[in-house]
């Protein structure tokens, strides 16, 4: 999959029960070019089931230098077009650890 601004994801593994892991990898368009491909996991509904399954997954993001920790949520649907084409559409939000419950505001996109 590679969404609109460049950044990648691969599964590597995808289990019977709908989980699978991977990485993720930036794009062109990421503002920081000191992240490093990051692992994620996620789970998706069984495709045997329902037509257009729906799928998430989070991403721990690697840094270098960085001790920021950072996450990011995404959740979705897999739409499967006449001629078998899968299209993912997702929403996600990313969350940067606070330092402080006051700081808590400016940590989630």
């Amino acid at each position: 999959w590679r969404s609109d601004t460049g950044c990648r994801m691969f599964v590597s593994i995808l289990s019977k029960d709908g989980s699978f892991s991977g990485s993720y990898l930036p794009g062109p368009a990421a503002s920081d070019p000191k992240i490093l491909t990051s692992p994620l996991q996620g789970s998706q509904q069984d495709a045997g089931l329902v037509p257009q399954p729906t799928f998430s997954f989070t991403v721990h993001w690697q840094r270098r230098d960085s001790e920021t920790a950072r996450t990011t949520a995404f959740l979705g649907q897999c739409y499967v077009g006449t001629k078998g084409e899968e299209t993912l559409h997702a929403l996600w939000l990313m969350r940067e650890a606070a330092e402080s419950p006051d700081e808590d505001w400016k940590a989630t996109r």
